[in-house]
């Protein structure tokens, strides 16, 4: 089969496609035939050396990408044979493999993909969507909601923008560049602006006409959270899930005592509940997109371009999910 590995840490130049060894399932897992493997901004992280969320950093050579969906072609010992030939897609956990033609994983993370998504939106909601749907826990959205999302044209403010909108809030969404958004007024926010242009915060006043922001939904940190705080009312919430203006190694995110919250990690397990929760928020926005409540944003880029897909992930050159395509 053919992967992307990485040989040694450093830039997107030493991911390599190449042909190896196919993976066989073991005891309890299945071999997914992949056509669609999600890139994330923390895999050019981990391609660099940095360990993230990993005890340590990865094991080199590795095939790098912890998101799959495609076809179940193989099954391990023990797993009942209904599966074989089904379309699934999963989260591979901690465990690497994604970026590959073939890729195995346990049954128990695998979800059949409902009829009406392709592999690539299953793949964005595997990931990106239970990360939304962690994040929206804590909204409490409805009618009298007014919502600032900054990074309004990315893979999770894309389904933020969609579930505010869903849940009658009115929706600021801020992006960087005409192009995204557009993007973003597209996608059904109620003003979508530039947060490059140094005004910005005062055409959000001008659109509120006095109303103040009731909630923040930030995964940017930096100068544009600072100026979003500005714009809450009293008793309104920050609700921190990233800071990707501080790059995916810099430190805190903005915060203000009382008023901000980080709503992932443990936290966001908690409030989800449940055996696993993890899977209880997959379930979620895999159902959230199969009834036409959510539709994920989808960049692609064939497999044997995955350098290419980490620079215009580094350089803020995407909008929504990317995905891989073998």
């Amino acid at each position: 089969m053919h992967a992307v590995r990485l040989h040694a840490f450093g830039p997107a130049e030493n991911l390599t496609y190449e042909e190896v060894e196919a993976p066989l399932p073991g005891p309890g897992r299945v071999r997914i035939a992949v056509e669609a493997a999600g890139v994330h901004l923390l895999d050019t992280a981990l391609r660099e050396g940095e360990r993230g969320p990993l005890p340590e950093p990865p094991a080199l050579p590795t095939i790098p990408g912890r998101e799959v969906a495609g076809t179940v072609e193989s099954l391990g010992e023990g797993v009942a044979g209904l599966w074989l030939g089904k379309r699934v897609v999963a989260h591979l956990g901690l465990a690497p493999g994604g970026y590959a033609e073939l890729a195995v994983t346990d049954v128990d993370r695998v979800h059949e993909i409902p009829a009406n998504l392709d592999a690539a939106q299953a793949v964005a909601m595997i990931g990106t969507g239970r990360t939304a749907m962690g994040i929206v826990q804590f909204a409490e959205l409805g009618p009298g909601s007014v919502v600032v999302i900054p990074a309004a044209a990315g893979g999770i403010g894309t389904l933020l923008v969609q579930y505010a909108r869903n849940a009658g809030a009115t929706v600021v969404g801020l992006a960087g560049g005409p192009e995204k958004t557009a993007r973003v007024e597209a996608g059904g926010a109620d003003l979508a602006v530039d947060y490059k242009d140094p005004d910005w915060p005062d055409k959000v006043r001008a659109h509120l006409g006095g109303r103040g922001v009731t909630v923040v939904l930030d995964g940017v940190g930096g100068a544009v959270a600072r100026e979003a705080v500005a714009l809450l009312a009293p008793g309104g919430r920050h609700l921190v899930f990233g800071w990707s203006a501080e790059g995916i190694r810099g430190g805190s995110g903005y915060f203000v005592e009382g008023v901000s919250e980080w709503v992932l990690g443990p936290v966001m397990l908690r409030k989800a509940g449940g055996p696993n929760p993890l899977r209880t928020l997959e379930l979620r926005a895999l159902t959230e997109a199969a009834e036409g409540r959510l539709t994920p944003a989808v960049q692609r880029f064939p497999l044997a371009e995955a350098a290419a897909a980490h620079r215009a992930l580094e350089t803020r050159g995407t909008t929504g999910k990317v995905v891989l395509e073998p």
